[in-house]
């Protein structure tokens, strides 16, 4: 036992326990009252209430209490019992203590084993505590003793009261977990209708606040009716817990112990008509309440909450099925941002953040100016595709901005689990949704720019086709109905904008290619990376680096040395490394108090970037024969190439090919020699050249591998130049496909391949007719200085690429 404390010596639901004590019919307790006088020790008591009568068994522990027993002991003294108002207090004072109390004698004093004192006291009659004269040794006051308002003995109502009292009592003792029968059967036998009452009130199980009030009461028939209508609140209390019980009660084990006690726990939810976690599922309905979603949702919403509300929280299963109502309640249903239809600050916005792509650009205005007229259509599914590092991702965001849309992503690229796209089935464990419902739940909105990124980098295994799955998400007349394995709910996605982006065509799906509106987004040019520079990569890249705007300038003609001789890509991803290169080495000096030049020119640029990484190919001139300009389209933007023929004597006319030339290019070799051979007599070749001179066909950088048919007229012009030795025109450059009847076939590239030629020096292309459009289509700024012939035939070509002139060869 604590100490300084007085505790209970036994117990019947967590109170107390009265001893019986034998007593006369007629006894009213008042012995040895004549020498009780207005001064008294007062024990103070901790959620105990004495009542007149009644005998109480009490652990001492406080030092002045034991003083205070063993003065009235030794002196035979009796004492004042009152209950303090807070369990803590350790000191109790006046106002710490219930002011009407017992006057009590002691009984016995025990000695128990273990150290403790244990007393025996028993109530006379009550007294009322007007103040504390003294606190040492031991707490004495000053008492008014108050006296009891009896009923007559042959009242039949009071009788019946008491009768009524004695049974209840005797009902919940024996309700008690280890009923006392001897204690039973002396109350059974009892015939003082005060002690009674009074022992009823001790014993019964209700707080020491209430215990007290019944104490306050000064006639015993009001009492005791306050006595009845507690015991009936108990006694009904304690049937409904044996209720309760009994229709859980079943024989169990060690294994069935948790299923018991979640039982017991459902048997109180009914009873109570409710549920432990109703507050919670309020809230929900609260939400739900609020949501303009479809009829159907709200069934199924109603549905799994009600299946909620019979899970108990301690269920494995509660979890997860909140998870899953909370996702239903969080979704966007036909909720929708406002779409800006102001198609100036759309434009403004895409020219502002992105140089160049105006096909794009335009595709989009176009969206925005139809659902302007229109006010709804079903959103359409753009793919950019093309190299790396030209802007195809970040454009989504910019698009989102320009139609005030939320801007959401996911990064396809090695994907190869379909539940990745559809979710998991909630029957699997760590079950979720899929990434495009888990995207609208973070935007929170139903009609996103929503950007699958690196479509073409989907894979497939055993664990399904993720290219496939995306079938329903991109087709405008299935993706109303969505349905994802973990919601298990049809959702609308028609009003998504998605906009997919890839690499490489070759590896998407046919019917996936067909769902989407396919737009091509070409390498950058020289013009396009410089004012890219100019006006995105390098204000990033200073303010990364914390160099103010004004510390150093850089000219176009420096950017444009950095984009032609030290990257060499489609996109601006290397530009941006490189500036960045520059920009550290600009910080150093800083840092370091040295000198940094006011503006960058190109001949700086060795000290900070290093020696020339690239050299872009030059126009060499028309001194010998058989050397023909091509223009080629790379992977990262136009380049120029030579086409080289030279004749050797040998018996057959062999054809040899070098170069790193890929099958296509080969073939166009050779349908050009058996073109000109046919057409020998064109071109003043005499027969007699094919059977005696053997031809070598070669292009140079021989580490480059080469395919295209688009060198077809360029091998066409070299040899023909290589067999009649004649002087090629200076300036000029050639691009197109050739047939078998000379005929010049447009090819592609043109706007790379044109910027290329004005790069390198040349003056005059010659291209296909149908190519027209394609020049048609760049800027003319780009243009200027360039000369342009449209060709049907290959003999229009030769007419304008040879001269008369000849180069003199002794070996013709």
């Amino acid at each position: 036992m604590k100490e300084n404390k007085e505790f209970l010596f036994s117990d019947m639901e967590n109170m107390i326990m009265p001893v019986i004590m034998e007593c006369d019919a007629d006894d009213d307790f008042t012995q040895g009252m004549d020498r009780v006088g207005e001064l008294v020790p007062i024990l103070p008591l901790r959620n105990m209430i004495l009542f007149p009568g009644v005998a109480l068994p009490v652990i001492v522990g406080r030092v002045k209490s034991m003083r205070l027993i063993k003065e009235a002991v030794k002196k035979k003294k009796m004492i004042g019992v009152v209950c303090q108002k807070e369990l803590e207090t350790e000191e109790p004072g006046y106002d710490d203590l219930y002011n009407i109390g017992v006057v009590a004698s002691i009984v016995r004093v025990l000695e128990m084993p273990d150290g403790n004192t244990t007393v025996i006291i028993q109530g006379k009659k009550r007294f009322e505590l007007q103040e504390i004269t003294t606190s040492e040794p031991f707490l004495n006051g000053r008492i008014r003793v108050l006296d009891d308002s009896r009923p007559e003995k042959d009242d039949p109502e009071f009788q019946a009261l008491v009768s009524t009292i004695k049974d209840l009592t005797i009902k919940m003792l024996a309700a008690s977990n280890e009923p006392a029968r001897d204690l039973i059967h002396s109350f059974r036998n009892n015939q003082n209708v005060t002690y009674l009452v009074n022992f009823s009130c001790s014993n019964l199980p209700v707080t020491a606040e209430e215990k007290q009030s019944l104490l306050r009461i000064d006639d015993l028939r009001d009492r005791a009716y306050r006595l009845l209508f507690l015991l009936n609140r108990e006694f009904q209390l304690l049937q409904l817990k044996a209720s309760i019980q009994m229709k859980t009660h079943e024989d169990i084990n060690q294994q069935q112990r948790e299923y018991f006690l979640q039982q017991q726990i459902k048997t109180i939810q009914e009873e109570l008509g409710g549920n432990i976690n109703e507050l919670e599922i309020k809230e929900l309905r609260e939400k739900a309440a609020l949501k303009s979603w479809p009829a159907y949702v709200g069934e199924a919403f109603e549905r799994e909450l009600r299946k909620l509300e019979r899970l108990h929280p301690q269920s494995p299963d509660y979890s997860i099925q909140t998870q899953y109502v909370q996702t239903i309640i969080n979704l966007p249903w036909q909720e929708y941002t406002t779409d800006n239809f102001n198609l100036k600050h759309a434009q403004k916005v895409l020219d502002k953040q992105h140089y160049g792509l105006e096909k794009v650009k335009e595709r989009i205005i176009e969206h925005l100016a139809v659902l302007k007229l229109k006010g709804d259509m079903k959103s359409p599914i753009i793919c950019l595709y093309g190299p790396p590092g030209v802007g195809k991702t970040s454009l989504g965001r910019s698009v989102a901005e320009a139609l005030n849309r939320k801007y959401a992503r996911i990064s396809l690229g090695g994907l190869h689990d379909e539940a990745e796209i559809r979710g998991h089935r909630r029957t699997y464990i760590g079950a979720m949704s899929g990434r495009i419902i888990q995207n609208l739940l973070k935007v929170g909105t139903s009609n996103p720019v929503f950007v699958l990124d690196e479509i073409d980098k989907v894979s497939s295994n055993f664990k399904g086709d993720p290219a496939s799955a995306l079938l329903e998400v991109l087709d405008p007349e299935q993706n109303n109905t969505f349905h994802d394995n973990y919601l298990d709910i049809d959702y609308d996605l028609s009003k998504v904008m998605f906009i997919a982006t890839a690499n490489n065509l070759n590896t998407i799906s046919q019917p996936l290619l067909d769902r989407m509106e396919l737009i091509e987004v070409s390498g950058y040019i020289m013009e396009e990376k410089v004012e890219i520079a100019y006006r995105h990569l390098i204000p990033k890249q200073l303010d990364a680096h914390g160099i103010g705007k004004d510390i150093i300038k850089f000219p176009k003609k420096t950017i444009q040395k950095i984009v032609d001789a030290y990257t060499r890509e489609s996109g601006v991803r290397e530009l941006d490394k490189k500036i960045a290169k520059l920009m550290r080495k600009l910080a150093r000096k800083i840092a370091s108090d040295e000198p940094v030049p006011a503006q960058l020119l190109p001949e700086d640029l060795y000290e900070y970037l290093g020696a020339e990484e690239y050299a872009r190919d030059k126009y060499q001139g028309n001194d010998y024969a058989g050397v023909v300009t091509g223009l080629a389209w790379t992977a990262v933007g136009g380049d120029i190439l030579f086409i080289e023929a030279s004749l050797s004597k040998g018996k057959g006319g062999k054809l040899t090919m070098t170069g790193n030339l890929g099958d296509v290019m080969k073939e166009s070799a050779m349908l050009a020699l058996e073109y000109i051979h046919a057409h020998a007599a064109l071109f003043d070749i005499p027969e007699e050249m094919f059977e005696n001179w053997n031809v070598h066909v070669h292009v140079p950088q021989g580490a480059i591998p080469k395919d295209g048919p688009s060198a077809g007229v360029t091998m066409v012009t070299s040899l023909v130049s290589a067999f009649t030795q004649r002087k090629v025109k200076k300036n000029l450059a050639m691009t197109g496909e050739i047939t078998l009847r000379g005929k010049v076939l447009p090819v592609g590239g043109i706007k790379e391949k044109l910027l290329a030629a004005k790069r390198a020096g040349i003056k005059e292309v010659i291209l296909c007719k149908e190519n027209r459009k394609d020049v048609e289509e760049i800027n003319g700024d780009y243009l200027k200085g360039l000369t342009f012939h449209f060709v049907e035939d290959i003999s229009e070509v030769i007419n304008l690429a040879l001269l008369k002139q000849r180069v003199e060869n002794p070996q013709f």
